[in-house]
């Protein structure tokens, strides 16, 4: 097992026979023209009503109408080339979107036209879920499927594994912790909880996620944020010496109310942990790579609001974004991937009890609720 530490980055080698990695992520609107048809993309075929849209827009609009996320991407793939290049690591980064420019569709058919034949791609999105990992393969299915029907050969794309209990994903949010402590003020500091907060699904599309094998309460998906959680609670309890009380709560559910959703909400939890004399927290956003809209609105905003009202001591400590120790992990997971597809045998570096991650997600993982073409899988129609 690796230890939780700083560790060096791996050595330098051979991508062979991948010639370019794709960053794909969800996209946001850059300005407040691009709120509404942002959200009517994310939302299509649902027939939300424009004026719901634009209900829901507020949160973007109190940010002058730009998510973040994309200028953290533009950081992220800033990071990886100064990684690979510093590595000797001669593989082009390129970056798609799902619901916003750089599409995935556009992206993906520049990368065919330059004559990249075999892609690796990472998506922000570290467990298993289907809209974290097989709505993403549903996208590129389609986006390959547009390929072919414009007469241009698809390339084949790999996705690579889940990256949730990497050490240069884990580790940085251990020192975010650990930072947050010592941000709150000293006489509530050593007896702070620990939220550990992720985007709740229903619990139908939990307690289906991962491989079928994996099925039942909650699924892969909460467990690998159960191990994840338990991996930094304990780290910073042999850091710090304190044993801190820690919970998974949820946040940014977005579900009719008939429908049951993972949790508690994370606003619920402070109000518990106020009336049970906690005298302050932290919120661990375990569940995002980076500090997007819903990092800054549910928790920044929203929840740092409740707990004020509360008067209840608050911090949020940073997610994992651009730190070259997560662009070090990417470019291993990217050798990782390589040799195992030239024939070698290599180690893979996971914390915590759950190992690492398939390579290839199997029949039956994180199922739509409607079967569609899924890439980068065991029932991929473009192997």
């Amino acid at each position: 097992m690796s230890d939780l530490r700083d560790q060096a980055p791996g050595a330098a080698g051979d991508a062979a026979p991948y010639d370019a990695l794709l960053l794909l992520s969800f996209g946001g609107p850059e300005g407040p023209d691009d709120v509404v048809p942002f959200l009517e993309n994310v939302t299509r075929g649902r027939g939300i009503p424009k004026e719901r849209l634009k209900e829901v827009g507020q949160h973007y609009f109190l940010f002058g109408g730009v998510s973040p996320i994309n200028d953290q991407n533009r950081a992220l793939l800033d990071a990886l080339r100064e990684d690979f290049a510093q590595n000797s690591l001669d593989l082009p980064v390129h970056w798609g979107n799902r619901n916003w420019a750089p599409y995935l569709t556009d992206t993906l058919r520049e990368m065919a036209l330059a004559g990249h034949r075999r892609i690796l791609v990472l998506t922000t999105s570290a467990y298993a879920s289907y809209s974290g990992c097989r709505q993403y393969r549903e996208n590129l299915a389609d986006a390959l499927a547009a390929l072919e029907a414009e007469g241009i050969e698809p390339p084949r794309v790999d996705k690579l594994r889940h990256y949730f209990n990497h050490p240069g994903f884990v580790r940085p949010m251990i020192d975010g912790v650990l930072a947050s402590l010592d941000g709150l003020p000293e006489e509530v500091r050593a007896g702070a909880h620990l939220a550990f907060t992720t985007h709740s699904i229903p619990d139908a599309s939990a307690d289906t996620s991962g491989p079928a094998e994996e099925h039942g309460r909650g699924g892969a998906y909460v467990r690998e944020h159960l191990d994840v959680a338990r991996l930094i609670a304990d780290a910073v309890r042999e850091e710090t010496g304190v044993e801190r009380p820690w919970e998974l709560v949820y946040q940014s559910r977005s579900g009719a109310p008939h429908i049951p959703w993972l949790e508690p909400d994370i606003c619920d939890h402070l109000e518990t942990l106020h009336g049970k004399g906690v005298p302050a927290v932290v919120m661990v956003p375990i569940g995002f790579v980076s500090d997007h809209m819903e990092v800054l609105y549910d928790l920044d905003t929203e929840a740092t609001a409740k707990a004020a009202e509360l008067g209840l001591p608050v911090a949020r400590s940073a997610t994992v974004g651009a730190d070259p120790r997560f662009a070090a992990a990417v470019r291993e997971l990217v050798l990782e991937r390589a040799a195992t597809e030239r024939g070698q045998r290599v180690e893979r570096c996971a914390l915590g009890a759950l190992g690492p991650s398939h390579d290839l997600c199997p029949v039956g993982c994180c199922p739509a609720r409607a079967p569609r073409p899924a890439a980068a899988g065991a029932d991929s129609p473009y192997a």
